[in-house]
């Protein structure tokens, strides 16, 4: 009598796990839930971004030569690239993160090709996305605006008019190296311009170069940097989230 309420017992769970299984109920996942993030309208930070520049001042950025305060000029909610101040790096370090920045190359057009409007976003002091003035103005693929230097051409140009300003969305994530230094896995980038995805996952394959192949050395995490090509840039609503 025992072993047949034991097989009785065992026979109506599997009918009710196979029951179970034809109800949405079974396939439901309610813990753990989603962390609350409230988004900003008009490109603002989201509740949980941190904020690298909020058109005040360059508190948290440092010259990347010396570590001595940042020396871009601050005015009307940007900050503007200083000729022969040279690159400024955030004073945090950064791996995985989210990045939103705005842009603006000269209304005022003095060069062509590289000359017009160039800068850069360096991720982890290493990593280069090209800011550069790409409306009606041709340079190598590879080296324009949306590029990932040298590396990866972008999917299409998104340029705006000179003197507006303009858009990134950056998804970054970092390299990883093993306790040797050897890279056990690669860096990714993902680039919205102007609201246009020009970059879809790509691969890095090392260190943006301007002369030579990728370098792949052992690191952590680095700052964001913004270059100084001696073009007056201007960047403003500058945050991250870290992912």
């Amino acid at each position: 009598m025992k072993k047949t309420i034991i097989l009785l017992s065992m026979n109506l769970l599997l009918l009710s796990n196979l029951f179970s299984q034809k109800e949405p109920e079974a396939t439901e996942v309610w813990f753990p839930e989603a962390r609350v993030v409230t988004p900003a309208d008009n490109n603002a930070p989201p509740s949980d971004a941190i904020v690298l520049f909020d058109g005040k001042n360059l508190k948290e950025w440092s010259s990347i030569n010396n570590d001595a305060a940042a020396e871009w000029n601050v005015a009307d909610d940007c900050m503007t690239v200083t000729k022969g101040k040279g690159n400024i790096k955030t004073k945090r370090e950064f791996g995985d993160i989210q990045l939103h920045l705005e842009w603006r190359t000269p209304a005022v057009i003095e060069s062509k090709g590289q000359g017009r409007g160039n800068s850069g976003v360096f991720f982890q002091e290493r990593y280069e996305v090209q800011v550069l003035d790409n409306y009606e103005n041709k340079t190598y693929s590879n080296g324009q605006a949306g590029s990932i230097y040298k590396q990866h051409i972008p999917l299409v140009n998104a340029c705006k008019k000179p003197g507006e300003w303009q858009t990134y969305d950056i998804i970054f994530t970092a390299p990883k190296f093993n306790k040797d230094g050897i890279k056990v896995s690669a860096a990714f980038l993902t680039v919205i311009h102007n609201g246009v995805l020009v970059q879809n996952h790509v691969e890095i394959k090392g260190t943006t170069e301007y002369i030579g192949q990728p370098q792949n050395v052992a690191h952590g995490k680095a700052s964001i940097v913004l270059q100084d090509h001696s073009n007056p840039v201007s960047y403003r609503n500058i945050w991250v989230r870290e992912l």
